[in-house]
């Protein structure tokens, strides 16, 4: 396991992976997930959206399809998930989305996966980001439900941010479906990187990417408020103002704060060289965070993440993502990437270990996934455990 923090680049993975089509994934479930909704109604229940930090079943993840999307950079990226994909399957089981005409380049990358293993489902999709069009998911004593979160390409249709998004719109239902889990459609458009909770009940959250007439027009930031709330059982949301039309997210949370425990949250810090508009982003969301209180009424602790130069990844285009703070937790692990500045990256070692202490740091090189404007939490979405009845 990776314990300690190293500059120098890991080598390329190239191996394979078994395909399992849609229609089998029944006899690879829990009896659990199975039979989650039978032992109790999920609306009277009321499921809250857990810490990432909980206990997973699983990780999903989802094969780049397009060349049309990635160009010449489609095999590298597919090098980078399958060494994201490997390194997890070492902690938890991952499942993989692939196009059924792609299962055999997803079983050639991939390989079996660590000690838990890799499975690749045949599923239609167009991209990697299953954190923004895979489901997110609900729990309660017993229960387990997916929201599908009405992925519309990030609202960029029209805008040079657009890329082809109606086979991964689809991909929220086909997995719940597949799974057997109960899908709850959310009365709002959004993704799952657009939502972070400490699990009890208090969601972060930008105004940019959710109060936006791409995705909700004619919604104002209180009714989309209440929609969060009803939907993810939250109590509380705390606002960030974030970026509108700088990236394909509008600025997303998970690239900017994220909690790591009740009450204490890590912000990111852009690094030497970050253009000014995001410095002020960063500056905002530090003063609302250091001034605000949890939904249990507690003061935040606010660490900070401070972000590679960008000196040092220069040439890999004005969309390269250089954020540690799209870190995934696993069961026993945090994914983090690397970008070879040997001193931030080390710095965002030691700031990762102190805050989950019992967890490995495992750091990974994914140059060509950050180049296409996302991380490590972009391209994973968790399925947690279903909790013991009460």
């Amino acid at each position: 396991m990776n314990t300690t923090p190293t500059p120098s680049r890991r080598g390329l993975l190239r191996l394979g992976a078994t395909a399992l089509p849609l229609i089998a994934l029944g006899s690879v479930l829990p009896a659990a997930a199975r039979a989650a909704t039978a032992s109790a109604p999920v609306a009277a229940s009321r499921p809250r959206m857990p810490a990432e930090s909980d206990r997973h079943d699983r990780t999903f993840m989802a094969w780049p399809a397009l060349s049309s999307i990635w160009g010449t950079r489609l095999s590298a990226v597919r090098d980078d998930i399958a060494r994201v994909a490997n390194e997890i399957s070492r902690y938890e089981p991952v499942v993989l989305v692939a196009r059924p005409g792609q299962a055999a380049d997803a079983r050639y990358w991939c390989g079996p996966g660590g000690s838990r293993g890799i499975t690749v489902v045949e599923i239609p999709n167009d991209d990697l980001w299953i954190r923004d069009f895979g489901p997110t998911f609900v729990v309660a004593s017993g229960v387990i439900a997916g929201v599908d979160t009405n992925f519309n390409g990030w609202g960029k249709t029209g805008t040079p941010y657009y890329q082809p998004y109606a086979e991964d719109a689809a991909v929220a239902a086909a997995l719940l479906a597949g799974y057997g889990v109960d899908r709850v459609q959310a009365p709002f458009v959004g993704e799952g990187g657009a939502l972070e909770t400490d699990g009890q009940g208090t969601l972060l959250a930008t105004v940019s990417s959710l109060v936006n007439p791409n995705r909700n027009p004619g919604m104002t930031q209180d009714q989309v408020e209440q929609a969060l709330k009803s939907t993810l059982g939250m109590d509380k949301v705390i606002w960030l103002a974030g970026l509108a039309g700088q990236d394909i997210t509008d600025d997303h949370i998970d690239c900017l704060a994220r909690f790591t425990s009740a009450g204490r949250v890590i912000l990111d810090r852009p690094g030497p060289g970050t253009d000014q508009i995001w410095i002020d982003v960063y500056q905002q969301a530090k003063q609302v965070l250091q001034n605000a209180t949890d939904a249990q009424g507690r003061p935040l602790t606010v660490v900070e993440l401070p972000g590679p130069d960008r000196a040092l990844i220069r040439g890999r285009g004005k969309d390269f993502l250089s954020s540690y703070t799209n870190f995934y937790v696993a069961n026993g692990a945090v994914f983090v990437p690397q970008f070879g500045d040997g001193n931030a990256d080390a710095s965002a070692y030691a700031v990762l270990q102190a805050e989950f202490p019992g967890r490995d740091i495992v750091q990974i090189n994914i140059d060509n996934i950050a180049s296409g404007g996302g991380g490590i939490h972009c391209a994973t979405q968790s399925q947690p455990a279903v909790p013991p009845v009460l």
